[in-house]
């Protein structure tokens, strides 16, 4: 099953969008694991670098470089802030485009629940008022969407 073109576009040797593809775009700006799981740490509320490298289980210098490449992109922006008694520090917070990753990160969860686990995965996502799962789907239909702050991250029994 493949999706179907419009008659200009049906002679595949007759066009070609090259490096214009905006998923070839967006996998080289999540070009590494490191860069993905910031995004990740984000959407879980990690804003600080000491607790991405922690979280992430990652080298200090390929955190830093996730973060520029992040902000370069316009992810995440730095949000200072200052503990007293200490030096001002950069903050890492999720900007529209950022947040808007947000279906993109659900799906692929999603799909790695689905085909990747063995088992029950260990995390659920469902709506905080209602506990319902939330799942992304393919649809024509117009349904409001769920923002990050609507979501509620969940154990599952037996992890």
């Amino acid at each position: 099953m493949a999706m179907k073109f419009e008659e200009r576009l049906r002679d595949r040797d007759a066009w070609s969008i090259g490096d214009g593809c905006s998923a070839g775009r967006v996998l080289d700006l999540l070009s590494t694991k490191t860069v993905f799981l910031v995004v990740r740490e984000c959407f879980y509320g990690t804003t600080r670098f000491d607790d991405f490298v922690a979280r992430i289980g990652t080298s200090a210098p390929a955190v830093s470089r996730a973060l520029k490449q992040l902000k370069a992109a316009g992810i995440v922006a730095p949000v200072l802030y200052r503990e007293p008694g200490s030096r001002a520090r950069d903050e890492y917070r999720l900007t529209e485009a950022g947040q808007d990753l947000l279906p993109v990160f659900l799906s692929l969860m999603q799909w790695g629940d689905t085909y990747l686990q063995e088992g029950r995965p260990p995390l659920s996502f469902v709506e905080t008022d209602t506990g319902r799962p939330i799942r992304v789907r393919v649809t024509a239909d117009a349904a409001p969407e769920t923002m990050c702050d609507d979501i509620e991250i969940r154990l599952n029994p037996a992890w």
